[in-house]
């Protein structure tokens, strides 16, 4: 990676940090940039797009862009162009501090599903970004074609902090690395958020930059149904399939997706014993460990647990607080001890939010031209859950109740009607999040197998994640559950004082 290249994706970064998902993904992520000394130099994917971002995004690109530039936001000239048209000049530099509109605007696109890619195999970007760097989106090489871009992926085993709760795993994934490795086959189980993707993409990352012509997929189970039933619509199956027999590497995410689909799991599991077979390599991943997942084929379970199984614990204090060392180094800011101290003892248990929270805090630090300090991590806090004692599962359900409208006695019912499944989904998942109980025992609470347990939750956490319109009321609707529960801190209209409790938004018209 060149050191513009370096630049771009730290300004990347940046960006991601204070903006909406979609937006992001719809609106930065296409982009292909140059960058010459205090210029940035834009080029997107069409006119429409380069014209929403001069109207929109001058100052907020200005912002990210200063620390990785050394230079003043004011000083930098921002030139957006459509690819393949010369570079127009942008509008000079506002006096004003970053704007604060974008972080406000409207979501385009889930911000987990990609558009459909052609298959390819994975160093600059063509004008159409063929390879997208979602962990839902990224295509299966055709072995036949020569590589002709470089994956740009967006972590590494240099930025992932170690400790008791990933040694493991990380070892593991290292190894699998290295043709020749002691490992081939490595399953990681984890709660969300604490390192899945990061391991995934870190290993595809060194199996790219080790050169060679190892033939690498990079997926989650649910992209590749989608790609297998286009495969079945073009009558194009036998293809498919050989594409996927001649990996060498692959990386399925979310595998416990595959429950309940038979010709799936079939097409896995040939897939993967060819891989074996020719000493060829595989990670799995799972919000599941193997043993919870019912409805696979025992073979192909039988096959997951083949090499090495490795669940990622939650991280403690500590670690948190090396989490938040080196992420405040990477964003070159000054990260006190009392803040440091702060934001690990309030986020324990899930490294995406702690990051999160530590990029909305230096950004508006930033914004307010000002250090970081209690006072503003405090407030910046307000947004995300905190390590309060959690509710037990009466709690929860009683909760979920008053916000559905609903009562225990229609809970329990078989009756499947959408507020009902709905309903029975988020306790399932907040139970899941925020208790000890086992599957099995959450789903003998409402007289269910705990593969529905499992059904549900992936069911809901994929409706959040899509940010689908029912996707975005569940994830308000759980937000409000959690304050109630005192898992989240409630703030009054000024910010300043608790608020009443209130419940979460009706969704009888979902």
């Amino acid at each position: 990676m060149t050191g513009m290249q370096e630049q771009w994706q730290k300004i990347s970064e940046n960006l991601r940090g204070v903006l909406n998902p979609g937006i992001f993904k719809v609106w930065i992520h296409p982009l292909d940039a140059h960058i010459e000394g205090n210029s940035l130099c834009l080029a997107a994917p069409s006119e429409y797009v380069a014209r929403w971002l001069r109207d929109r995004m001058q100052d907020t690109l200005r912002s990210a862009a200063a620390p990785v530039l050394q230079v003043a936001p004011e000083n930098i000239d921002i030139r957006i162009s459509c690819q393949g048209a010369a570079p127009a000049p942008a509008a000079p530099a506002a006096p004003a501090a970053v704007a604060a509109a974008p972080l406000a605007a409207p979501v385009a696109q889930p911000v987990h599903e990609a558009p459909a890619t052609p298959l390819h195999t994975a160093p600059s970007r063509p004008s159409q970004p063929l390879w997208q760097p979602s962990q839902c989106s990224l295509p299966l090489p055709a072995p036949t074609l020569r590589p002709r871009t470089r994956q740009r992926w967006r972590f590494s085993f240099d930025d992932f902090v170690v400790g008791p709760c990933n040694a493991m795993a990380v070892a593991a994934a290292k190894d699998i690395c290295h043709d020749g490795g002691c490992v081939e086959t490595l399953f990681v189980s984890s709660a969300s958020g604490l390192g899945k993707t990061h391991i995934m993409q870190s290993v595809g990352r060194a199996v790219q930059e080790q050169g060679g012509q190892a033939r690498l997929a990079y997926l989650s189970a649910e992209d590749l149904a989608s790609r297998y039933v286009a495969a079945l619509r073009s009558n194009d199956v036998e293809s498919f399939r050989a594409r996927l027999r001649d990996l060498d590497v692959l990386l399925l995410e979310d595998v416990h997706f595959l429950q309940g689909k038979e010709k799936m799991q079939d097409m896995v599991l040939t897939v993967i014993k060819s891989l074996q077979d020719r000493g060829g390599r595989a990670i799995f991943t799972s919000s599941f460990s193997p043993r919870e997942l019912e409805k696979l084929d025992s073979q192909l379970v039988s096959h997951f647990c083949s090499g090495i199984v490795s669940p990622l614990e939650r991280p403690d204090t500590e670690m948190c607080r090396h989490i938040l060392e080196r992420k405040a180094k990477s964003f070159q800011v000054l990260l006190p001890d009392e803040v440091c101290d702060l934001l690990a003892g309030r986020l324990q248990g899930d490294v995406r939010q702690l990051e999160s929270c530590l990029k909305s805090l230096v950004f508006k630090a930033r914004m307010l031209n000002c250090g970081l300090n209690p006072e503003l991590a405090l407030e910046v806090l307000q947004q995300y859950a905190t390590v309060d004692c959690g509710p037990d599962f009466a709690s929860i359900v009683r909760l979920v109740c008053e916000s559905y409208g609903l009562n225990e006695r229609q809970l329990a019912s078989r009756s499947h009607k959408q507020q009902y499944v709905l309903a029975r989904n988020t306790i399932y998942y907040l139970a899941r999040k925020h208790t000890d109980m086992s599957l099995k025992e959450i789903g003998e609470r409402f007289n269910r197998r705990h593969s529905t347990v499992i059904k549900g939750i992936t069911s809901l956490e994929r409706e959040i994640a899509n940010e689908s319109r029912v996707g975005r009321q569940i994830s308000r609707a759980v937000e409000l559950i959690e304050r109630n529960a005192g898992i989240r801190p409630e703030m009054s209209l000024a910010g300043k004082v608790p608020a009443a409790r209130h419940a979460a938004p009706s969704l009888l018209s979902l």
